[in-house]
């Protein structure tokens, strides 16, 4: 489960001051569960009707009525640095490969 690699990687993240938000159509009742079964330090939210997947363009891509995997990364200001969508349920950046961009982001503003 990809939530579980962010967990282990979440203080990698916050060192980077980077937060992770994670997006779930479970209702807020088993988001909640779900966050204390991967001990989450994130915050995963409830998206029931898919409205915010709908509005990033990722729900229903793939035919199967969920988002498809999708990582936003967003700078302090709230502007959209870069994104991956996932071309299969399975296509999922691994936690290292996002914290290598989010290093590329950071080098690139520095310049």
């Amino acid at each position: 489960m990809q939530l579980v690699e962010l967990q282990k990687h979440y203080q990698e993240f916050t060192a980077r001051q980077v937060e992770i938000v994670a997006l779930s159509r479970d209702e807020n009742t088993d988001v909640v569960a779900m966050k204390n079964e991967v001990n989450a330090g994130f915050p995963i939210l409830s998206d029931p009707d898919a409205a915010i997947m709908k509005l990033y363009g990722v729900y229903n891509l793939l035919g199967d009525e969920i988002a498809a995997p999708s990582v936003f990364i967003l700078d302090h200001a709230g502007n959209m640095r870069t994104s991956y969508i996932g071309k299969s349920a399975g296509d999922r950046p691994t936690a290292e490969s996002i914290l290598q961009v989010i290093d590329l982001i950071a080098n690139q503003d520095t310049e």
